[in-house]
């Protein structure tokens, strides 16, 4: 069985996050498993298990990424990261 490299997002409907939703998905490929987290709604325990402070954040294997702590992602930083890349 392959592994997957777990991707989480998490959101609160600002239109930052929107972007940053899309970006992660667009680049996601089979090695990736993305899971996006709306704050308003759901994953708030899960968030604060992980230090996450703002929004957008993604967190990829359980660690918020270094690319994306403040402000907007950048595709750029999110492939330095790891995201689309195969394990």
């Amino acid at each position: 069985m392959k592994h997957k490299r777990k991707i989480e997002v998490f959101t609160a409907g600002c239109p930052l996050c929107d972007k940053a939703v899309k970006l992660v998905k667009s680049l996601a490929c089979e090695s990736c498993q993305v899971t996006v987290y709306d704050l308003r709604k759901q994953g708030i325990q899960k968030a604060r298990r992980y230090g996450v402070t703002s929004v957008p954040t993604v967190v990829i294997n359980g660690k918020i990424a270094d690319c994306c702590k403040r402000g907007e992602i950048s595709e750029e930083a999110l492939i330095n990261a790891g995201v689309g890349q195969p394990i």
